[in-house]
């Protein structure tokens, strides 16, 4: 498995720069694939994600708004890219630059991919003061 650790001072865990986070879901969002540096980096083990729901994973200070935008650029576009913050099984959390994919199976099927990546700390500290300000208007 690939080198995941926490920060000392905070529940945030990294994982390495050129890591790839991978992971296939259904058209409702079931998990059907996820790749080990997803496990481990999440806090699960295989059978624990495989078959759930993957908001499994989602954090609280993610604001609505930008799970409408990549849902809805998902249907239009068929594709969507965004910092997420993504919640551990213990509570942790840890970001990432996602891309996601709608992908159309020779028989008919949708299925949704997902490529994630380690954001820049820059990236992150703007998402940070974004998506406060954005669930603050939320409520």
């Amino acid at each position: 498995m690939a080198s995941v650790y926490k920060d000392p001072n905070s529940d945030e865990w990294y994982y390495p720069d050129q890591g790839y986070i991978l992971s296939e879901t259904d058209e409702h969002g079931i998990i059907l694939y996820a790749n080990d540096l997803f496990y481990e980096i999440a806090g699960y083990k295989p059978e624990e994600l495989i078959g759930k729901p993957h908001n499994i994973v989602r954090h609280p200070d993610m604001p609505r708004i930008a799970f409408k935008g990549l849902w809805d650029d998902l249907r239009n576009k068929g594709f969507w890219t965004g910092f997420v913050k993504n919640r551990r099984k213990d509570n942790g959390y840890y970001w990432v630059y996602a891309t996601a994919l709608r992908k159309i199976n020779p028989d008919g099927r949708v299925t949704y991919l997902s490529v994630r990546v380690k954001p820049s700390r820059s990236d992150v500290e703007a998402c940070t003061k974004l998506y406060a300000e954005l669930c603050l208007q939320e409520k």
